[in-house]
């Protein structure tokens, strides 16, 4: 799998998530669980790209 392919994957894994998210019934805790969902699984493929970004070992470190 190239860099590329893996970071199209996680950019739909978050869209997945944000559509689950959606469809669950309006609670507090329901609110409290999507936003942790939401936040954690689009982190992911930002913090991919931003490590593919680096022009240096110490910035793909870092």
């Amino acid at each position: 799998m190239t860099a590329s392919e893996l970071e199209n994957r996680l950019i739909d894994f978050a869209v997945a998530c944000i559509k689950i998210a959606s469809k669950a019934n309006k609670s507090f805790a329901t609110e409290h669980l999507n936003s942790q969902l939401i936040r954690s699984s689009t982190s992911i493929a930002l913090n991919y790209s931003e490590a593919l970004g680096g022009s240096s070992f110490r910035d793909y470190i870092y």
